[in-house]
Order: C-alpha cells, then structure tokens, then sequence
C-alpha cells in the first residue's frame, strides 16, 4: 500500500469491490455503477475552528462509510488495482454497521 495521510479533515478510503447480482450475473465494467461504500484506512487530524482549536474527526480508521456517486477524487495505487478516494469528512454521508 502507498504511504499518503490525508490532511486536515479529509480520510483515504478504499472503495468496496463490486458484487456479483443474486443470480451470479457479473456486469461487465462500463454496464455497472461503483459501489458508493468503502472502507477508510487513513484520516487526517481534522479541521481546524475560528479558535484555532482541531476539532477531531467523526469517523476513524476501519469504519465503512457510504458516500455519494461522484464524492471525492479518486487516487490510483502503483502497488494494488485498489481503488481508493481521497474525501472530506463533509462528503461522507453516513457510517454502516
């Protein structure tokens, strides 16, 4: 895995891998939607208030999140076909589990 630690409120998330349909079915690439769900595996130290205080982040390191289709950018890894997200905490919708 690359090293890269996301800056102020922003995480690194690893997108889930796509699923096969109830039927075994498997999409080709261009026919199926990204999974808008993933795994962090890194965040930054959080957002810095008016006071000049960080406030912490809300989610941390192996919480899986949902967020919205075009959310983030995207960051392609040299050792993996992982694909990961770099996303503010703001574009995060919501923790599963």
């Amino acid at each position: 895995m690359m090293k890269l630690k996301p800056l102020g409120n922003r995480v690194l998330v690893q997108r889930s891998k796509v699923k096969t349909s109830k039927g075994g079915i498997l999409l080709p690439d261009t026919a199926q939607e990204k999974p808008k769900e993933g795994t962090i595996i890194a965040c930054g130290a959080g957002k810095m208030n008016d006071d000049g205080q960080i406030e912490s982040m809300s989610v941390k390191v192996g919480d899986v999140v949902l967020f919205s289709s075009y959310a983030g950018t995207e960051v392609k890894s040299d050792t993996t076909e992982d694909e990961l997200l770099i996303l503010s905490e703001d574009e995060l919708l919501g923790i599963i589990g």
